[in-house]
């Protein structure tokens, strides 16, 4: 009998026995279930493929990673206790927001129409009277905090991903506990996954009389839920100072010389009556995490005090518990209505189609578009991907930078040199989709000029990519990224 028969025979005595059963009605179960979500078709195909062509690997893959079955059973409380309240502010005070966006609308024109969209949706609202001061890396952001940290009288709030008990680390909580001995109320909530070598830094702070809970606490690394962080870095001092945008607390920020590689990052202080909208979104993490409440009155909200800026603004948020991307839409609209010239600044670049689409609408406007990547990042498969959508890009008339002193971890974007949006969203799936993001939209054109001026700065450091010779890099590059490509829907 020759081997071919021998091992169709055996193959159909495989499929006759009954043990074959239940797995074959779970892999049609799991196709089903892919085919059912009507998700991104382009990532259906991969996870069927995967289940297909390496079956064992493959249904180990979506059991852990590709699922959201559980998704909106984690989340569907997150918010639910504060929400009725929201709902009866917003149709309180619905003629007053008409009217900032009105005023917001004679000087800014359509560029006001990415905070329209996300007011419209119910998800936040304009303020105004804010004061924004740029703060690039960490050298001068974190002695800004200390110095807010330090006057706090009523509360301190802080919600970061990553959570370091390094030098910066140690010197926030020393901040902390002695501000908790003065009665100072502290709230502190971390996320499991980006601060998970942080014990001792939290039986400190516990023992001291610390609230500090981990936002979504994963036993098992390739646990469902581990696909699910908090990406945010927030801090709320008393109501009336915040601070938001991409830096962790972490030495590596310092660019002191304790780490070879230099981090360029970008951060915000706030004053204003946005910091009433940075508060709201810690009280949704809190009330998540910690499964209490704090009023939703002063001193916690509205206690800015007087006026200390006179720009527009408002905090765009999404997660995995969002209906819609709400981040991307914004970003999107933003870039839809310039007019003149859009500056990005990202350090992980997987765009989705409709944000290829509007760059290249937005080039064939007219519009000059410049976008800075790092030269260099901490994901191999991440950084050649993000090469293998250039081409297009640069073929339009985007102008592409690769930044090379070191790693360019600023997520930031202007138009027209009006609107600022700046805060912890990268441009890819994950942050438009999975993790817990957020970002400032303010309309501020001495804010604008503080980021375009830090561009410009960056740009000495940067390599632009001319299209005709990036077309000729060698083939094994090429299809090293394009291979990299295919594995970003399941990254």
């Amino acid at each position: 009998m020759s081997p071919v028969i021998e091992l169709w025979e055996w193959t159909f005595g495989l499929l006759k026995s009954w043990y074959w059963l239940p797995l074959l009605l779970a892999y049609i179960g799991v196709i089903i279930s892919i085919l059912l979500d009507n998700r991104n078709p382009i990532k259906s195909v991969a996870y069927i493929m995967l289940l297909v062509f390496l079956p064992g690997l493959g249904l180990v893959v979506y059991y852990f990673f590709g699922r959201d079955l559980r998704k909106q059973r984690i989340f569907n409380l997150k918010g639910a206790g504060a929400m009725p309240l929201m709902e009866r502010f917003w149709n309180t005070n619905l003629h007053e927001f008409e009217r900032r966006f009105e005023r917001a609308e004679e000087k800014f024109g359509g560029l006001v129409a990415a905070s329209r969209l996300v007011f419209n949706l119910h998800q936040t609202v304009l303020t105004e009277n804010n004061h924004f001061e740029l703060l690039i890396n960490g050298e001068q952001k974190f002695p800004s905090v200390y110095a807010a940290l330090e006057e706090a009288e009523h509360h301190i709030h802080i919600e970061y991903y990553i959570f370091t008990y390094d030098d910066v680390g140690r010197k926030v909580v020393d901040i902390l506990m002695r501000k908790a001995k003065q009665g100072v109320e502290v709230r502190l909530v971390i996320d499991d996954m980006g601060s998970k070598n942080n014990k001792r830094m939290v039986r400190r702070l516990k023992r001291a009389g610390i609230d500090v809970y981990r936002f979504m606490p994963v036993t098992f690394p390739f646990a469902a839920q581990a696909n699910y962080r908090n990406h945010r870095k927030i801090i709320v001092v008393d109501g009336k100072v915040g601070f938001v945008g991409g830096i962790n607390m972490d030495d590596r920020y310092l660019n002191n010389g304790k780490y070879k590689l230099f981090w360029r990052d970008t951060h915000l202080k706030v004053e204003g009556p946005m910091v009433n909208l940075l508060q709201f979104q810690f009280l949704l993490s809190w009330h998540f995490t910690a499964k209490k409440n704090f009023d939703l009155k002063p001193p916690y909200f509205e206690n800015t005090g007087p006026a200390k800026g006179r720009s527009p603004a408002t905090l765009i948020a999404s997660g995995p518990d969002s209906p819609r991307p709400y981040c991307m839409e914004a970003i999107l609209t933003a870039i839809n209505r310039a007019s003149k010239i859009i500056r990005i600044t990202t350090p992980y670049f997987i765009p989705s189609d409709q944000l290829t689409t509007a760059l290249l609408m937005a080039v064939g406007n007219g519009v000059e578009v410049e976008l800075m990547l790092p030269g260099k990042t901490d994901s191999y498969i991440v950084q050649h991907a993000s090469f293998s959508y250039l081409t297009p890009l640069l073929r339009a008339g985007v102008r592409v930078f690769l930044y090379e002193r070191g790693f360019i971890h600023a997520k930031s974007i202007t138009v027209d040199h009006q609107l600022a949006i700046v805060g912890t969203v990268n441009m890819d799936t994950r942050s438009f989709y999975i993790n817990f993001e957020l970002a400032a939209l303010a309309y501020d054109e001495a804010l604008c000029k503080a980021l375009d001026d830090a561009f410009e700065d960056d740009l000495q450091y940067s390599r632009e990519l001319n299209y005709h010779i990036w077309g000729t890099r060698h083939i094994v590059r090429r299809v090293t990224e394009s291979v990299c490509r295919l594995l970003t829907p399941l990254l």
